[in-house]
């Protein structure tokens, strides 16, 4: 991307992402990136041709755009001082996108050509909400209950008396 890819149009800002084999899709920004472009933008000076994010090199920046590689290695700094344990990648922030909006009342068909796919059965694959659902299901199963546990172990201890009696 270069700085020009970000743009306003009317009152708003706007983003247009080069997709694969060449694809363009532009779309308004969220109004908080729209602050935070404005911001890094003032901040950073660059020209219209520059890349939006560049590399760094001897506390400088270039005109080199910043490698895929060193913004995943940037997203895993980032996530581990936060705590974050889970394996996270730059395409989590797509997932997690897409999931954030049809929790929030999106339809798959906007967020099909928000995320530039040709089938919405591709955007379906970037839903993590069955996640949740199969989490809240496994918290159903009858085998875990507490308060049939005893009983449980009790028929076990009947079962296995010299197992039962060394290690618990």
């Amino acid at each position: 991307m270069r700085v020009e890819d970000y743009y306003v149009q009317g009152r708003r800002g706007w983003i247009r992402l080069q997709e694969k084999g060449g694809k363009v899709t532009e779309m308004p920004c969220h109004h908080n990136l729209e602050r935070y472009l404005d911001e890094y933008l003032a901040a950073a000076a660059l020209e219209p041709a520059a890349p939006l994010f560049p590399s760094v090199r001897q506390g400088h920046l270039t005109r080199t755009p910043l490698a895929q590689s060193n913004a995943l290695d940037m997203v895993h700094r980032r996530a581990a001082a936060a705590g974050i344990r889970t394996r996270i990648t730059n395409h989590s922030f797509r997932a997690t996108g897409i999931t954030t909006y049809l929790k929030n009342g999106g339809r798959l068909e906007i967020a099909q050509q928000m995320a530039g796919h040709e089938s919405p059965r591709t955007t379906s694959l970037y839903d993590r909400r069955p996640d949740t659902v199969a989490l809240d299901e496994v918290e159903r199963l009858e085998i875990f209950r507490l308060d049939r546990m005893p009983s449980r172990l009790d028929r076990l201890r009947a079962q296995c008396p010299h197992h039962f009696s060394t290690h618990f």
